[in-house]
């Protein structure tokens, strides 16, 4: 087996070969042959190191091997969606509005495990279909090394010193891309908010299918700002080996830096080829056991009866200490969604020339 002495060299290859499995998904090519007895997941970048830690128990204990492929959140539901006639995967990780996506064109089935029942009603859909499996927070990132001065308001990224040194996901593929949309139409109101991400696009680089390969290229300098969320980033700086740090931004100077959670949920695909494993799947994954571990790759169980502890989700606590969070109605995200897409398409990168789709940057 070859060996890789530096730890953000590892990471940097795991993040490519994340990218390159959001291409093959957009195609709707097999990055996997799946075997007979697989449980297969479908998830979201950002979970790593907790699947490495936690699934080599599960696969013991069931004399079962998970296959896990690895996308944007956006990507996942969209490949389960080509799918849907012959589904691949027994189970599905996603971020909002994606998750609810799934639930309303009846990608999941309906499934109570036992485990959702600490889960708050808020955070989970009524018939079942979903759970929050790790709370989470949307964030922006940059690179400590090199950004010295610190974006503090939206604002601050149009200063021409970024230009062609931002970049985030891509809000039709990426829920972490979906949430910029969020941020500042909340903040800001539409119609501002999309002329801010129109002047914003000026010093944009590119848009990536997923957000995971952002940190890798903040990282090496490539740019300077991106979006992504909390606990990816801690995770990528801490265990990555990533020069990496999460920032949140303010609406205008004197306000208080603002998010909300962005968290990954579970659920069950309708009609996967082990579906019975599936179930046992997302069992274990909402146990106590493993949600003790989500604080270890700075996340927040979803399960109210299991802390955030130990030194990581110390880290998680200071991370958002003095930020102000506000409540999104999902409902109303999906209802918005398609519209919001296609303006940003034609009005934000559309008169920008650059590519919609970037999953790899040169």
């Amino acid at each position: 087996m070859m060996k890789i002495a530096d730890p953000r060299t590892f990471r940097m290859i795991v993040r490519t070969l994340v990218s390159t499995a959001a291409v093959f998904a957009t195609f709707g090519m097999a990055t996997h042959a799946f075997a007979a007895g697989e449980v297969v997941l479908y998830t979201a970048d950002g979970l790593e190191n907790l699947y490495k830690d936690v699934l080599p128990a599960f696969e013991k204990k069931e004399g079962v091997k998970v296959a896990i492929v690895t996308a944007g959140s956006g990507e996942v539901v969209n490949r389960a969606t080509v799918e849907k006639d012959s589904p691949k995967a027994d189970v599905l990780v996603t971020l909002p509005p994606f998750i609810q996506q799934a639930g309303q064109t009846g990608l999941l089935q309906t499934y109570q495990s036992v485990n959702y029942t600490n889960v708050p009603a808020i955070a989970k859909a009524s018939d079942g279909s979903w759970a929050t499996f790790v709370n989470n927070y949307f964030s922006f990132a940059i690179n400590p090394d090199k950004v010295k001065t610190e974006p503090k308001t939206f604002a601050d990224l149009l200063d021409p010193a970024y230009a062609g040194k931002v970049a985030y996901s891509n809000p039709a593929t990426a829920g972490d891309g979906m949430a910029v949309i969020i941020l500042t139409t909340s903040l800001m109101g539409e119609d501002p908010a999309f002329d801010y991400l129109k002047k914003l696009e000026q010093n944009a680089k590119f848009h990536t299918k997923g957000t995971g390969y952002l940190d890798v290229l903040l990282s090496r300098d490539e740019i300077s700002v991106a979006n992504g969320d909390l606990q990816m980033d801690l995770d990528d700086a801490a265990n990555g080996g990533l020069s990496i740090k999460p920032v949140f931004l303010a609406a205008k100077p004197g306000d208080k830096p603002t998010t909300f959670q962005l968290p990954y949920a579970i659920g069950l695909i309708k009609n996967g080829p082990n579906q019975a494993v599936g179930k046992k799947l997302i069992d274990y994954l909402m146990s106590a056991d493993v949600q003790s571990k989500v604080p270890d790759i700075y996340g927040i169980p979803g399960r109210t009866d299991v802390p955030l502890a130990g030194k990581n989700g110390e880290v998680v606590k200071q991370a958002i200490a003095g930020v102000h969070l506000i409540p999104v109605d999902w409902n109303q995200v999906m209802a918005k969604k398609a519209d919001w897409v296609a303006r940003w398409k034609s009005s934000v990168i559309g008169a920008s020339n650059k590519p919609l789709e970037v999953v790899k940057p040169k």
